[in-house]
């Protein structure tokens, strides 16, 4: 998208001006010293917002059994060997 073309010294001048309105419009600016192009200024493209809100809008599916024990209890068991009495 072509934007405007100004001079150096207006750039200077006008600097905020300038970069607020290349910022709303979006447009490229192009300054120029001695009417040669020296520098483009064009605004940054926003990131995508991450939407939260409804992310989860969309039904899963279930892998597994719901109801069952996350861990297998031989693993609990193993991994605290000076409880076993307990649990026997």
């Amino acid at each position: 998208m072509p934007g405007q073309v100004i001079g150096l010294a207006e750039f200077k001048t006008h600097c905020l001006r300038i970069v607020a309105e290349a910022e709303r419009t979006g447009e490229s600016v192009t300054i120029t010293r001695r009417g040669k192009p020296v520098v483009e200024l064009k605004p940054i493209k926003p990131e995508g917002k991450r939407l939260t809100f409804g992310c989860l809008a969309r039904p899963g599916t279930w892998v597994g059994d719901a109801t069952s024990p996350a861990v297998d209890e031989s693993e609990v068991m193993a991994a605290n060997p000076d409880r076993w009495d307990e649990w026997l």
